[in-house]
Order: C-alpha cells, then sequence, then structure tokens
C-alpha cells in the first residue's frame, strides 16, 4: 500500500466517494507507518498494547474500506446523523471481527467516517475542498446532532475516563467542529510543512503539537491525569527543543516512546488525530 502523499494541487479536484474511502484508509496507513510514535503501534513494535500489532491494524485498516466509503456516499445524499452513525455502528461490528474482539480504530472510525462525509457533503454543495469548508460542513449539518451526542453518557472506557477527571470527550470535541485538528493539527501541518521537513519528521511534528494540547481519553484510562499530564509534559518539552527540526529529534522521540511503553501509556485520541490530518493532505485540504 503505497503512503506516498497526492499533489497540492488537488484542492479543487472532485473526489468520487471511492477516492474519499481510499484516502481515509490509507491515512490510517499513514499514522501507523510513523515511528516513533509514543506508546503506539507501528510497523516497528506495539508500543505499550499486548494484545495488537501492526497486523492487527492492516486487518482493521482493510475491513473499514467499505466503511469510508459508504459514509461518503451518505454524506453526498444528504443523510442524517442517525444514518452515519447506524454506518458507524455497523463498521465498528466489522473491525471487531476482523481483529479478534480488539478495538483498533473506533475513535478513527468517528473522526474519520464525519470528515469523509464532510468531504463528500461540500463537493456536492459546489464547494472547493478546504479544512474550512470541510469544518464548516460538520458543523452546519450535523451539528446539532453531534451537540445532542455528548450528553450521553458513554459506557466506553474513554468517556468513562473523560467524565471522571473532567475532560473534554471525544463527542465533546466533535460537537466543537474538531478544534484539536483544526486549530492545532493543521496550522502545525503548515508550519513544518513551511520549514522543509520530510514526510516522517513533519507526521512527527503534528502528533507532538496535538499531544501538547489534547485532551487524550486514551492517556486517563491508562494513567490517569497524572499520566495525561506526563504525556504533555513530554510533548512540550520535545517542541520546546526544537521539536521535529532537531537534529536529535528521533532519538528524543524514541525515549519517549520506551518511557511511556514503561508506563502502559497509550495516546490513542492523538493518534485518531493525526490520522484525520493526514486525510486533509490527502483530499487536497490543507493547500
Amino acid at each position: 500500500m503505497s503512503a506516498a502523499s497526492p499533489c497540492r494541487t488537488h484542492a479543487a479536484q472532485r473526489w468520487s466517494a471511492a477516492a474519499i474511502g481510499r484516502a481515509a484508509t490509507l491515512a490510517l496507513h499513514d499514522e501507523l507507518a510513523l515511528a516513533p510514535k509514543p506508546g503506539l503501534v507501528s510497523f516497528v513494535d506495539s508500543g505499550s498494547h499486548d494484545d495488537m500489532d501492526a497486523q492487527t491494524f492492516m486487518r482493521s485498516l482493510f475491513a473499514l474500506h467499505g466503511y469510508f466509503v459508504r459514509i461518503a456516499e451518505l454524506g453526498a445524499a444528504g443523510a442524517p446523523f442517525a444514518a452515519l452513525e447506524r454506518c458507524g455502528i455497523e463498521a465498528e461490528a466489522r473491525m471487531l471481527a476482523a481483529t479478534g474482539g480488539i478495538n483498533t480504530h473506533r475513535g478513527a472510525i468517528f473522526m474519520l467516517g464525519m470528515l469523509c462525509a464532510a468531504c463528500a457533503a461540500t463537493q456536492s454543495a459546489g464547494q472547493t475542498t478546504t479544512a474550512g469548508t470541510l469544518r464548516t460542513a460538520l458543523q452546519q449539518r450535523w451539528g446539532h446532532a453531534l451537540a445532542a451526542r455528548k450528553l450521553r453518557v458513554s459506557t466506553l472506557p474513554g468517556g468513562i475516563a473523560a467524565r471522571r477527571h473532567g475532560l473534554r470527550s471525544a463527542s465533546q470535541e466533535a460537537a466543537l467542529g474538531f478544534p484539536a485538528l483544526f486549530e492545532v493539527a493543521v496550522p502545525a501541518w503548515a508550519r513544518a510543512r513551511r520549514s522543509g521537513l520530510d514526510q516522517a519528521r513533519l507526521h512527527l511534528q503534528v502528533f507532538f503539537e496535538i499531544m501538547a494540547v489534547l485532551d487524550d481519553a486514551n492517556l486517563a484510562h491508562r494513567g490517569g491525569l497524572d499520566g495525561l499530564r506526563h504525556a504533555r509534559e513530554h510533548a512540550r518539552a520535545f517542541l520546546a527543543t526544537g521539536g521535529a527540526s532537531s537534529p536529535q529529534a528521533c532519538q528524543q522521540a524514541w525515549r519517549i516512546h520506551r518511557d511511556f511503553v514503561q508506563r502502559r501509556l497509550s495516546p490513542g485520541g492523538c493518534a485518531d488525530t493525526l490520522s484525520a490530518a493526514c486525510f486533509l493532505e490527502r483530499i487536497g485540504a490543507l493547500g
């Protein structure tokens, strides 16, 4: 599977549902391929996880491709949020069947699925696909439903951890139009691109900028507030010493990775947000 980015001249390109689905699938591969990536699964190792590896992620990734195509079709048709949600629930079942019950991509199913729907909806409205038009589509078309969704009491580990510790949950993040993606990852991507970083270092820089600010409920679930603070402190220290532009960036990131593995920390929400940023790049929405 190729991990090459598309040409940036594609911002005005019309994307079929199949092409949107492929871009989302490749974005998941982009995230998986990044290493070092503190605490998370890559092709190098399994990070803080004993129950999954890169092959588990690959099985999940291929099982989800059809979902991304289908939810793009629903977005193009102006489907209500309830239809998108049903599509996502069915996709989660396929993921669990492919992985033997292991949650590899639950957060990405929701976040990337909504972005696929928004991309298709934006095009149906005759608009150019940009980060701004996608966020507007999310908020205008499904904002009320997403706001209602955030009031539901989640029984998932991340939702429970967010509620226990007073963090912004994934549902709240969605209701606000994914601020960590559009207000943190997107400008971080632009700065990293202007600085001339290659793809791997660009992804590393964006990942650490996300981790420095995101209320990652996965970190809180595994390590409590102390674990979340620990991860943020390491991310901010990495950025303060030059980030991915530093000659020692990879060595420093590997040290943080080993520390996270020892503490069993896994910033899964940061990984989902990085995947989403990779998706925006692949559909030309980052300019």
